[in-house]
């Protein structure tokens, strides 16, 4: 099977997967609060097919149809296929889908494309492990999810000593086919909707760290003892046209517990390696992932930019100064990430073992940029919908017989634009910045790659590092100062 199809999306959920939703131990495709993600989801994969010239490429191994997305990249020609595919995937949701399959399938090639980092004290056991598991996912087209942060209670103290310690994932014992984990991890977006958990360096450990923390792993979500904790679920029970986003779009956030969890050894990439652990971080993660990252992002904010001119349209508002600076602002958003994602692609280079990545440095830019302009995409979208954002009717109201004429009547947009149209418009506007799912995703925006300020310190400390600031001292000499 490769490329699958929505219904055999939904097929591979039947499992014995453990999911609580509140105080409720659920079944995930029985549960009628989740009815309409997994609709949402499962229309994610019948879209690939849909629109297979951009999402599909044939698997150099079988022929068979395969995810762009899980391309190993060598070249400049493969990243811009990848690029065609990510930008595709990404109007499948207008970017408020975050992590769709392609954002870890995007890591896994990336890890298979640095396999020397694996290999380097000449074991190629690791290596091929992941190997043979990215072949697995090519060939069923699994719906990956991930999780990589340890739990802090604590953060006066590192991740993994004292009461953080306690509730880290680590090894807990071992037999001959397997090691046992017990802990905690998060955040598993799409936790419940996938098929896999793929559990990979967050981010580079002190040389101290416990190495019973020292974990890569992929386990079917189905294993035992493996919990999957979910928040409160923001999807609704509604028409698209009231709520197109809520309605189909709530990935779900999950806490993941690992209650003396068994993982077969074929599945474990790293088991105590320092080295390995924090030299996938450190050489192309980055590079590879914020292609797919920043092509989403890119897509979310041109949407912005056009429900935002579309209410300034609506309210015959578009040519005001203060609505034509605020539609300005936001459109130049959309054109920098675009800029800063063609600039790394020009840039791209082989970053080790022929793994063909992209510049990392306008991307890491943009990636401590994104938080802030996000926000700033909503603020923008209130300020310009304004009042209008709550004073909308349903699309199901203007369709009753008895009030629907009078919402004809009293609710159009300027210029002959229909009660319906306005609706539509506005609606969507709400549920893309003021819902609860809009809520939830303004805040997965805010972290989901670090936060800004976490980034915008790593990024100064890269640009320390790399040593090329000479242009004080030089002026100094030039003008003869001591």
């Amino acid at each position: 099977m490769t490329a699958r199809t929505g219904r055999q999306y939904l097929e591979g959920l039947k499992d014995d997967r453990t999911v609580w939703l509140g105080n409720e131990k659920v079944n995930v495709l029985e549960n009628p609060v989740f009815a309409g993600s997994l609709k949402g989801m499962a229309g994610y994969f019948d879209w690939q097919n849909a629109h297979a010239d951009d999402c599909l490429v044939e698997d150099p191994e079988t022929g068979k149809p395969m995810s762009a997305s899980l391309i190993v990249p060598r070249s400049a020609d493969d990243l811009q296929r990848r690029h065609r595919a990510f930008d595709r995937f990404a109007r499948y949701s207008n970017g408020m889908l975050g992590r769709t399959p392609d954002y870890v399938n995007v890591t896994l090639a990336g890890f298979v494309g640095r396999s020397d980092i694996f290999t380097a004290k000449g074991d190629t056991v690791y290596a091929d492990r992941l190997k043979c598991f990215y072949r697995e996912v090519v060939e069923k087209d699994l719906s990956l999810t991930h999780t990589i942060i340890h739990p802090v209670v604590d953060k006066a103290m590192p991740d993994t000593e004292g009461v953080n310690g306690q509730l880290a994932l680590k090894v807990v014992r071992r037999t001959k086919d397997s090691i046992i984990v017990r802990g905690a991890k998060i955040l598993a977006t799409l936790g419940p909707f996938a098929d896999e958990l793929f559990v990979y360096p967050g981010q580079p450990q002190p040389p101290n760290v416990d190495p019973a923390t020292l974990l890569a792993f992929s386990i079917p979500m189905g294993t035992k003892g493996l919990i999957t904790l979910c928040r409160d679920h923001y999807g609704v029970a509604t028409s698209p046209g009231d709520q197109p986003f809520s309605s189909r779009f709530d990935e779900q956030d999950a806490f993941m517990i690992f209650d003396d969890v068994e993982i077969p050894l074929d599945r474990v990439f790293i088991d105590g390696d320092l080295d390995v652990y924090n030299g996938l971080m450190r050489h192309g993660w980055a590079a590879n992932i914020m292609q797919q990252t920043c092509i989403r992002a890119a897509v979310k904010l041109e949407f912005a930019y056009e429900l935002c001119a579309r209410m300034a349209q609506a309210t015959n508002s578009d040519r005001r100064p203060d609505t034509a600076a605020l539609l300005g602002e936001l459109w130049g958003y959309g054109c920098l990430t675009r800029s800063a994602i063609k600039a790394a692609e020009a840039d791209a280079r082989d970053w080790g073992n022929g793994a063909f990545f992209c510049s990392d440095e306008p991307l890491r830019a943009l990636r401590a940029q994104m938080p802030g302009w996000m926000v700033r995409a909503n603020e923008i979208i209130k300020a310009i919908g304004s009042h209008n954002l709550l004073a909308t009717a349903s699309i199901e109201a203007i369709d009753n017989p008895e009030i629907g004429p009078l919402i004809n009547a009293f609710m159009p947009g300027a210029n002959g634009m229909s009660a319906r149209e306005r609706a539509k418009l506005f609606r969507t506007a709400w549920d893309f910045a003021g819902s609860a799912l809009g809520g939830r995703v303004e805040l997965y925006e805010r972290f989901y790659l670090a936060s800004a300020p976490r980034n915008f310190a790593l990024d100064h400390m890269f640009a320390q590092m790399s040593g090329q600031w000479t242009q004080f001292p030089e002026l100094m000499a030039e003008l003869g100062v001591v």
